[in-house]
């Protein structure tokens, strides 16, 4: 192992480049992923005819196929229909759509969990649908929420280095680019994106504590 030459200050740079690229394709990846699940969960839980199954179609697809295939997907396959994706954006997609499918499913849950009573009585005391999901379903169905949607949100980032395979230069990509060098760099670069990993997920675990301790 020699880790002073292994993390010298080109190596640690251009490391660092790797793992700022895994940061913003997990920033925008989460945004859009969490904006796309709220949208479809909130539909398949207001069961409207033809929209709400066919989502729901389309989400089980896309929850039972292998991350890695949709990625190369829309790197490769898309450029057949005209769609021309570069790797970060191509990775941006494929996370969007898979994490999509799998918050929907979180928002969904959550929805149905909170009490049909409550809802009832909602209704008789004059509150439309709409008013009865925004003010009593939604707010109750969020604090459920936080727990396993911060845990999608780690699994988001940590899926970000399936994108290695399309050479996008994220963390892993740029780990496996300097530990190439030498035999010796492997342990130490390895060890500096585990510690990387780590900061970045423990910190949204801290967050999401705080968070649902607060909306409690």
């Amino acid at each position: 192992m020699d880790f002073a030459n292994a993390f010298s200050s080109d190596n640690l740079l251009f490391i660092l480049d790797g793992f700022y690229m895994t940061l913003k394709v997990a920033f925008i990846s989460i945004v859009l992923s969490f904006i796309l699940g709220s949208v479809v969960g909130a539909v398949r839980y207001m069961k409207l005819p033809v929209l709400s199954p066919a989502l729901g179609l389309i989400v089980e697809v896309l929850r039972n196929l292998p991350l890695l295939l949709i990625i190369f997907f829309a790197r490769f396959a898309l450029p057949d229909i005209g769609i021309q994706l570069g790797p970060m954006n191509a990775t941006i997609v494929a996370l969007t759509l898979f994490e999509g499918a799998m918050i929907s499913e979180i928002v969904r849950s959550g929805l149905n969990s909170i009490d049909k009573g409550q809802i009832e009585a909602a209704r008789s005391s004059g509150l439309g649908y709409l008013q009865t999901l925004w003010h009593i379903v939604l707010p109750q169905g969020l604090r459920r929420m936080v727990p396993p949607l911060v845990s999608q949100f780690i699994s988001l980032l940590k899926d970000t280095s399936l994108a290695v395979v399309i050479s996008l230069p994220e963390l892993m990509n740029q780990s496996k680019i300097v530990s190439a060098q030498n035999q010796n760099y492997v342990i130490p670069v390895l060890l500096l994106a585990a510690v990387l990993y780590f900061a970045v997920n423990y910190a949204l675990s801290l967050v999401a504590r705080r968070l649902e301790a607060r909306i409690v």
